[in-house]
């Protein structure tokens, strides 16, 4: 097996046993109606699990974005910015607390959106034009962008914007603020470095393919 297919096996096998421990997560949270348990959940979703499994199928049959080149990944982001700000209105996220399978399908929406947004970026780097490599780059700085916004209003909100009253967080009590905050410096910690990290090492990746590129002109 070549090196490039045992990595890829290398980033499904990650990316499903990512997505395993996110069930086993919101089973041990179920019911604990903590914000922090939710981001923890949402940003195993979009940051690491959907980065791995695009990875194995960006460029394949199953990547959808190859049959949608009108999509971007600029619109890519702005699409999972408006997924991911509706569900954190507070009405949202009451609505998803008073209805489990909702919050089945917010978490599914997570996934589409993060998968769709990574898969428009790597398949920038994949084809390895150097115009798609930098619109991935910028998409993925943007999302990183939005998701520190929200991040910041979150930890720093004056007052709970979920409900004021003692939460749980995998088993240790919390107040209603503090399990705000702490989910808004989840999203900090995990949501927006991960797209920062990826966006930088797409430039990286441009700024090194065009290294050799340069000089060779330079000597012609």
């Amino acid at each position: 097996m070549s090196r490039v297919g045992t990595r890829k096996n290398a980033s499904l096998a990650a990316g499903i046993g990512v997505l395993i421990a996110i069930l086993a997560a919101i089973a041990l949270s179920w019911g604990e109606r903590s914000f922090t348990a939710h981001m923890v959940v949402h940003m195993a979703i979009v940051a690491i699990a959907a980065p791995l499994v695009a990875t194995v199928l960006s460029g394949s049959r199953a990547d959808l974005t190859r049959h949608l080149p009108w999509l971007g990944p600029l619109l890519a982001s702005l699409i999972e910015l408006v997924i991911v700000w509706i569900w954190h209105v507070p009405a949202m996220r009451g609505a998803v607390e008073a209805a489990p399978f909702l919050g089945l399908f917010e978490q599914a929406t997570f996934l589409a959106g993060g998968l769709l947004l990574w898969l428009t970026c790597l398949g920038g780097a994949a084809d390895g034009r150097t115009g798609r490599r930098l619109a991935g780059a910028i998409g993925l700085l943007f999302t990183s962008m939005h998701m520190t916004l929200l991040g910041v209003l979150l930890a720093l909100s004056p007052r709970p914007l979920y409900g004021d009253g003692d939460v749980t967080c995998f088993g240790i009590p919390l107040t209603g603020g503090t399990d705000q905050q702490l989910g808004g410096v989840v999203m900090l910690a995990i949501g927006a470095a991960s797209y920062l990290i990826g966006g930088v090492a797409l430039l990286s990746g441009i700024l090194r393919d065009d290294g050799p590129l340069k000089a060779e002109n330079a000597q012609c």
